[in-house]
């Protein structure tokens, strides 16, 4: 019969003790792992939601600069249009005059024209277009042949749209 060693025994209940050590330290580190890699997940979504807010809060921002721009440089047009009108009305006066005054004042006026247009100024002074309410303003009617669509007869005084918004509707006979 063999006999039993009792130093086997306890080699065997120290080892075990030791594996047993060594799994709840694995446990414990898979644990905290765990708990780490819910804490970056919560973290980088937090930092997602975050970019994503400023994004849109410098979206926001540089909209609602531009609008303010774009209502600022209305408004000045809006106050420039008694000016433009008075170059309309000085340029009938003119006619066909060919005196040097005559075409450096056209020019001028166009000059003048030009440069808002090309910022965004639209003139609203077509005659024989359908009446559109939007944009004309009926300040006088005359007779028209029958039941036919209303047409802007002529313009009194030129209307005006900035950047496709109407500033301010033409004054127009119409017709129809």
């Amino acid at each position: 019969m063999a006999e039993f060693d009792y130093d086997d025994l306890e080699a065997e209940g120290e080892l075990r003790a030791e594996v047993a050590a060594s799994e709840d330290a694995v446990t414990s580190d898979i644990a905290d792992l765990a708990l780490a890699e819910a804490q970056r997940d919560e973290y980088l979504g937090a930092l997602q939601r975050l970019q994503a807010d400023f994004e849109n809060y410098r979206k926001r921002v540089a909209r609602a600069a531009d609008d303010a721009g774009d209502r600022a440089a209305g408004a000045l047009i809006q106050a420039m249009l008694p000016v433009l009108d008075a170059f309309d009305l000085a340029a009938s006066h003119f006619g066909d005059a060919g005196s040097d005054e005559a075409a450096a004042f056209i020019q001028s006026r166009a000059l003048l024209l030009d440069t808002l247009v090309k910022q965004g100024l639209e003139r609203i002074d077509d005659d024989g277009v359908e009446f559109d309410p939007t944009v004309h303003d009926a300040v006088a009617h005359v007779e028209g042949e029958g039941d036919s669509t209303p047409l802007v007869d002529g313009v009194l005084r030129a209307g005006y749209r900035w950047r496709g918004g109407v500033l301010r509707p033409a004054m127009v006979r119409v017709r129809g």
